[in-house]
């Protein structure tokens, strides 16, 4: 007895197990050997790929929650390899950039939410509860920790995590950890980077960056300069500087900067 709901103009690969309860509308693809669980909604414009896992209550593609949505036809892309657990909601996106991704062999822990127009890269880990407003992009093999919420149009590099229940409201550069509230610089994620296959060397030039991005009291005008100057023609410095001459919300401050505020205010 087939007890889920797939519309015929639904394009289903092969050796895709679809469970009971399970909806499944028009302009939908799914890639092979994929798995959805029971009492999944997939709505149009979802094209997901190959053997991706979907758990019960996820609901992917649904119109974005942004008053602006006029009904205007997007998508909401996911790749390959994707572990998407309990409850998770992915909106399509919006008519400013078309569509919502998620990468390739990503997890999102259960009750994740991802917004319109948002990008996220490969290999990263959304743990229980992370929110994302719209417009963000999340580079490779970020970490983002529970309930961690980030303001829309942020941007977050590559190799950064984030402490559970941060609110992220500047942009992160790569590398990095993130804690504390308000939110700022707490190191580099060195042992991520370790476990990854980056070197001592490229390791050592990361932290020297950040020493003088976030740790020396330098102005980041002129931290940018010292960083060309003594890193710019390293691969480290060359992702660092380009992610600061791309921030949109302004960069998050150091450690050493947030103590001082917050002695000012006693």
């Amino acid at each position: 007895m087939v007890l889920y709901d797939l519309n015929p103009n639904a394009k289903i690969g092969k050796d895709v197990t679809i469970s009971n309860f399970t909806t499944i509308y028009d302009d939908v693809v799914i890639g092979d050997g994929t798995w959805i669980g029971p009492n999944v909604t997939i709505f149009p414009g979802a094209r997901i790929g190959r053997n991706c896992k979907i758990f019960p209550g996820s609901v992917i593609s649904a119109i974005p929650q942004d008053l602006k949505f006029n009904g205007e036809y997007t998508t909401c892309e996911i790749g390959d390899n994707n572990v998407i657990r309990e409850c998770c909601t992915i909106n399509r996106g919006t008519a400013a950039s078309g569509r919502t991704v998620v990468g390739n062999d990503n997890l999102l822990m259960a009750y994740v939410h991802v917004a319109h127009d948002c990008i996220i890269g490969n290999h990263c880990v959304l743990a229980n509860n992370a929110t994302l407003a719209g417009h963000i992009i999340i580079g490779d093999w970020t970490v983002l920790g529970g309930k961690t919420a980030i303001l829309q149009f942020v941007h977050i590099g590559s190799h950064v995590i984030t402490m559970g229940g941060s609110l992220v409201n500047k942009d992160i550069p790569p590398f990095v950890r993130v804690a504390r509230y308000p939110i700022c610089y707490a190191g580099v994620n060195s042992i991520g980077l370790h476990r990854r296959g980056f070197s001592r060397e490229s390791i050592n030039n990361i932290q020297c960056i950040y020493r003088i991005l976030f740790q020396s009291g330098h102005t980041v005008s002129t931290a940018v300069e010292l960083i060309k100057e003594q890193y710019g023609n390293t691969d480290e410095g060359k992702q660092v500087l380009g992610f600061i001459g791309s921030a949109t919300t302004g960069l998050l401050k150091g450690y050493s900067f947030m103590n001082r505020a917050n002695s000012n205010d006693d």
